[in-house]
């Protein structure tokens, strides 16, 4: 399952590792839209809000655990990359570790914080019962949700993306399969869409824990691996723990907007569900750049390869903006037919659907550079510079940017949308200027190093 990432032509090897991470993050994202999309076709507004600020919330809680697995990533990777093969089976034990208490404690958690959740993120009262629902049963899964992304970070860490993606394939098939049974002919809604994810995610995490426990990795992971060390412990934690924080407070800042659009009713509450669900499937390449670009400089990095670390992130940024300029190119001539796809007999919902689209996807040009960048950083132990640009779009542009659109242009959602865009552009000057000074930084060090004096 090893594979070495740290010797060969760069763009093949990207290419290589992130098309099994993409396909395996569009089949988890597809079988999420699946979700909205069945509910769609058999029930109303207050439904398909529902599952749509639900889904939302999970989203949410799934990018953080998702971001703390990226300390798991690097530290693996690193540990490989440097040919330490008790490092990286230390890595590998007090991942499993971490993530096993983190996931029974959030789920107890957020099961007692789900009311005053819901009344937080101003849900809809014609959607707020089948939100309830909708979330309880789906914080009930979390533990799932979480050994998945752990046993996935584990994959990745040792250059693997392949294997993981045949897990969520059968996952979502399953999913959808559940999804149309439960949602339509047993008519449950929102609670059906919820039991098919958290069905789909129980499979997904027994064929991965068996097939790695049947894989040789050619580390050996024993039962001392996974009793806390210390260094291995931090050195998880300082990547992890910036990366889901700032994921945390960017998904927060999706609620807020949510929040925001809920206020205006629930036409506007199911367009904005709409968009934001589409935007996180365009999302997908970035995001599987993002994780590819990490993992790679990881065990680069880890090897002292610092010019190929630096050429997998000129690469990764190249790929990713030529795939959100298509994109944007799309949603401008087709948004409201492909809001359509999502709703029936609500031309409100795809009316403002289609302007808050149309603006937004011009994140899909901006947003992957500072993803690349995240990646990039995370892999060099800076994970801290990834919290930095992000909360400062958040705080600076995106969240004033979306309330005052709604109070200058309450007839329209599309100056809402160009809030994303225009807090990316932000992150994006600011990345820069960290790798600048992480450049100098390493320079000067190699100067120190080498200077006979």
């Amino acid at each position: 399952m090893k594979k070495e990432l740290t010797e060969g032509k760069m763009l093949p090897i990207l290419i290589a590792f992130s098309v099994p991470f993409l396909i395996s993050c569009f089949l988890q994202t597809f079988y999420g839209l699946a979700d909205l999309f069945i509910t769609g076709q058999f029930n109303g507004a207050s439904t398909i809000t529902a599952v749509a600020v639900g889904s939302q919330v999970m989203h949410m809680l799934t990018v953080v655990i998702v971001g703390l697995s990226m300390g798991g990533t690097i530290a693996i990777g690193r540990a490989v990359g440097a040919k330490d093969s008790q490092g990286a089976a230390k890595s590998v034990g007090n991942t499993a570790t971490i993530f096993l208490v983190f996931s029974v404690l959030a789920s107890v958690l957020l099961i007692f914080l789900a009311d005053g959740i819901i009344r937080l993120i101003a849900t809809p009262p014609e959607a707020a019962a089948e939100t309830r629902q909708y979330i309880i049963i789906c914080f009930a899964g979390i533990p799932f949700i979480t050994a998945y992304n752990v046993i996935s970070s584990i994959f990745r860490g040792f250059g693997d993306t392949k294997t993981p993606m045949y897990f969520v394939l059968v996952a979502g098939i399953v999913n959808i399969v559940l999804d149309y049974i439960l949602i339509g002919p047993l008519g449950m809604g929102a609670s059906g869409a919820a039991l098919a994810t958290v069905a789909s995610q129980v499979l997904s995490v027994l064929m991965a824990f068996v097939v790695l426990k049947k894989t040789d990795t050619g580390i050996s992971v024993s039962k001392k691996d996974f009793a806390i060390d210390r260094t291995v412990f931090s050195a998880i934690l300082r990547v992890g723990i910036p990366i889901a924080v700032q994921e945390g407070f960017i998904q927060i800042s999706f609620l807020v907007i949510t929040a925001i659009a809920n206020t205006r009713g629930v036409t506007i509450a199911a367009s904005v569900g709409i968009v934001e669900k589409l935007i996180c499937f365009f999302f997908l390449v970035p995001s599987a750049m993002l994780s590819s670009v990490s993992a790679i400089a990881a065990q680069n990095a880890g090897a002292g390869k610092d010019r190929r670390a630096t050429q997998v992130l000129v690469y990764g940024i190249v790929i990713c903006v030529c795939f959100g300029a298509v994109i944007f190119t799309i949603c401008q001539f087709f948004a409201e037919p492909i809001v359509r796809l999502f709703v029936k007999n609500d031309e409100g919902v795809v009316h403002y659907g289609g302007q808050y689209l149309r603006s937004y996807t011009i994140d899909c040009m901006l947003a992957c550079i500072h993803f690349c960048f995240s990646g990039y950083f995370c892999a060099y132990n800076k994970a801290f510079y990834s919290f930095i640009h992000n909360v400062l779009s958040v705080i600076l542009v995106r969240i004033p940017g979306t309330y005052l659109a709604v109070i200058l242009w309450p007839a329209t959602l599309y100056p809402m949308g160009l809030a994303a865009p225009a807090g990316s552009l932000l992150s994006n000057i600011i990345c820069i200027a960290f790798l600048i000074h992480l450049w100098r930084t390493r320079k000067n060090k190699v100067l120190l190093t080498t200077d006979p004096d």
